[in-house]
């Protein structure tokens, strides 16, 4: 509620000041138990300022593992549509999703922003109890099961594209530490307060999606901090 009401006062003045793009295609993936609906804000922004923003179109996200495959499936067709490579963001378990996909697909992903994701969960003791034991319930799989599957040995390392991290240590679902990435030259940690369902209607979410959206591929640069109040970079 608290995101919501601040995006409703702050709307007129993060469409006025976000940079315009020309029509670089993204993608949007919802966290744990959400649906498209739970991103429309986010993507309803997105669309305002020049991106093109896709939702997943398969339902609630309940953890399945064929869900990365379905999603692998929906992109592809996007990028044979597009002809270019398309930005991913995810939320939560979206964002890991997303992360996934890119090391699937790297030549048809530009960057990767996720909100609140937890890629470096290591146990269930990253996750808030109740929501571990629905997550294990709806998916059928344990955080430990689901981090064996995606083969990576570190998940931390991000994919090789533009990746930039958006969390909040007053999450209140996912450990803080659990959405750290190793710093690269291409990816990077960037801090705000807030909440982990509210991050894809969070004012200074949107606005540091919309500034890293702005970023060319070929010269992209890390978040300049310094310029927003509320906003930290952070190194894993």
């Amino acid at each position: 509620m608290m995101e919501a009401g601040l995006l409703s006062l702050t709307w007129p003045s993060l469409l006025a000041r976000a940079q315009r793009g020309s029509g670089q295609p993204v993608v949007v993936v919802p966290g744990f138990l959400g649906g498209d609906d739970s991103t429309l804000a986010l993507r309803r922004f997105l669309t305002r300022i020049g991106y093109p923003a896709q939702p997943w179109l398969l339902g609630r996200n309940h953890g399945r593992p064929e869900a990365v495959d379905k999603l692998a499936r929906r992109f592809y067709r996007l990028y044979q549509v597009y002809k270019k490579p398309i930005v991913l963001i995810g939320q939560s378990l979206g964002g890991v999703y997303a992360r996934e996909l890119a090391r699937q697909l790297p030549d048809a992903v530009a960057a990767v922003i996720t909100l609140g994701s937890p890629f470096g969960a290591r146990d269930s003791e990253d996750t808030n109890p109740m929501v571990a034991r629905l997550f294990e319930t709806m998916s059928g799989l344990s955080v430990e099961e689901m981090r064996a599957r995606a083969k990576d040995d570190d998940p931390t390392e991000a994919p090789p594209m533009p990746c930039t991290s958006i969390f909040s240590k007053s999450d209140g679902v996912v450990s803080w530490q659990s959405c750290l990435q190793a710093e690269s030259e291409l990816a990077e940690n960037i801090e705000i307060v807030g909440s982990h369902t509210g991050m894809a209607m969070h004012p200074l979410a949107l606005h540091v999606i919309a500034d890293r959206l702005a970023q060319p591929t070929n010269s992209w640069q890390k978040f300049d901090a310094t310029l927003v109040l509320g906003v930290k970079t952070v190194k894993a």
